[in-house]
């Protein structure tokens, strides 16, 4: 493919602002282990861990339709810029309180609050400014290539985290966190620019007020039942996820210690970043949404099988398995609304989209200590209900109940994944609704920050 200048640039740009956030994930990691590790090492409590997430995803559902509205009036740099900054303020806050002493359990709810609300914003600028920068046609490698900013850090990040957090604590950690965020925006700040879009006639029907305007990428993801399949796919899986992540961190730490936790997210990690690069070098095909449903399908069966056994080398293989196709199916996913959305309307569209989707994360992490706590360990020790039947596969013991629950939880999603496989509206969804019609960007404004 002959590259003119303009794709270059472009491409530069893109890859500019990938290694900001590169480096600031690789942070981030660093203190979200922290946190994880200080508040069950300080509460032993699975409900409070998952407080804590719903505090890191409710922002999601509150704020997305707002920061969507901002993410296309101002310019998609100037919308990262506040984001990092403000999530970096968050964290530098969480340092400075341990450091001094003072930092308590319900600060960390309002910490994780305050950086998602500013990560918020993030999501639909960044998105939407992939589809500026880069070819239609190179949409599912670029997805690919954010995807592997995040495995990286997933790599290199849990083993990491575990060392410092023995050898200089949360404090410190976070205060590396903030750095890696200033560098970000000062990469931002003196390397990048991004064109404003191009007027469509979709965007003309969503000018008005503000609640207008936050309500219009409803509008138009319901006009379009493909798309608004798809995303009840990602509402349902997430919900399950959900579940899952509060269980992960105690079936580790209640069975081994923090660096054997460290060691599972790293070779989780490296599996995220194999899908990464698979997904980058292939770009997933013509019809994305195959290996998207099929790889929903797939990682929903290896999550079923690790809950089978107390054992590290199973856990180890499903779980490298089970993150191997997340990147794969977040990018094909990525790449299709990017397609399908007109790019100056992306911003309030994708905050809705990740208003849905995040809104099923919000209640079921809170579902998980109950689960485990009063249905599934009850029923899985000696006597219990399910000892009988469920024992000769899983064991018997308290401790293997958290061990069904996610079997099953597993096996939801690949069956969520198979029923959407079978429908047709979700099946042909990049066949029955047309591309956005190409064209050039605007011309970069003389002041990058000005509002659009």
């Amino acid at each position: 493919m002959e590259e003119n200048p303009q794709t270059a640039h472009g491409l530069r740009t893109f890859f500019t602002i990938w290694s900001g956030q590169l480096v600031s994930l690789v942070g981030s990691q660093l203190t979200g282990f922290a946190m994880g590790v200080w508040i069950y090492s300080q509460t032993r409590s699975v409900m409070m861990l998952a407080i804590t997430q719903v505090a890191a995803q409710a922002p999601y559902v509150l704020l997305s339709p707002l920061a969507g509205v901002l993410a296309d009036r101002w310019n998609r740099r100037t919308a990262m810029i506040v984001s990092d900054f403000g999530a970096g303020l968050a964290v530098l806050a969480a340092g400075t309180l341990y450091i001094t002493n003072h930092l308590q359990f319900w600060m960390v709810v309002l910490i994780n609050l305050w950086i998602a609300a500013f990560n918020t914003l993030m999501w639909p600028s960044l998105s939407a400014a992939v589809t500026l920068l880069v070819p239609k046609k190179q949409y599912g490698r670029a997805n690919g290539i954010l995807q592997l900013g995040e495995a990286i850090p997933q790599v290199a990040g849990p083993a990491l985290a575990g060392v410092l957090y023995v050898a200089i604590h949360l404090g410190n950690m976070a205060l590396i966190d903030f750095s890696t965020y200033l560098f970000s925006v000062m990469l931002m700040l003196f390397f990048v620019r991004i064109p404003n879009p191009p007027r469509s006639t979709p965007e003309g029907q969503a000018k008005g007020s503000l609640w207008q305007e936050m309500g219009f990428g409803w509008t138009y993801i319901r006009a379009r039942p493909g798309l608004l399949g798809l995303l009840l796919f990602f509402m349902m899986t997430n919900f399950f996820g959900g579940v899952i992540n509060p269980l992960l961190t105690p079936l580790i730490l209640d069975n081994w210690n923090a660096s054997t936790l460290g060691f599972i997210g790293t070779l989780m990690g490296v599996g995220m970043l194999a899908g990464t690069l698979v997904m980058s070098a292939w770009g997933g095909g013509k019809r994305k949404v195959i290996p998207l449903l099929g790889g929903g399908l797939i990682s929903g069966l290896f999550l079923a099988a690790a809950g089978v056994r107390v054992s590290l080398p199973l856990l180890g293989v499903c779980g490298f398995c089970f993150i191997f196709f997340v990147p794969i199916i977040n990018a094909c996913s990525q790449a299709i609304w990017q397609a399908k959305v007109a790019p100056d309307v992306q911003g309030r569209v994708f905050a809705v989209r990740r208003t849905i989707a995040a809104g099923a994360a919000i209640v079921s992490p809170l579902l998980a200590a109950p689960l485990a706590d009063y249905v599934f360990k009850p029923a899985m020790a000696p006597g219990g209900a399910l000892a009988g039947l469920l024992g000769p596969l899983f064991g018997v013991g308290a401790g293997r109940g958290i061990g069904v629950l996610i079997s099953l939880i597993g096996l939801l999603l690949a069956l969520v994944a198979a029923v959407a496989l079978l429908t047709p509206l979700v099946r042909r969804v990049e066949l029955d609704i047309p591309d956005h019609a190409p064209a050039k960007p605007a011309a970069i404004s003389p002041d990058p920050a000005t509002a659009q």
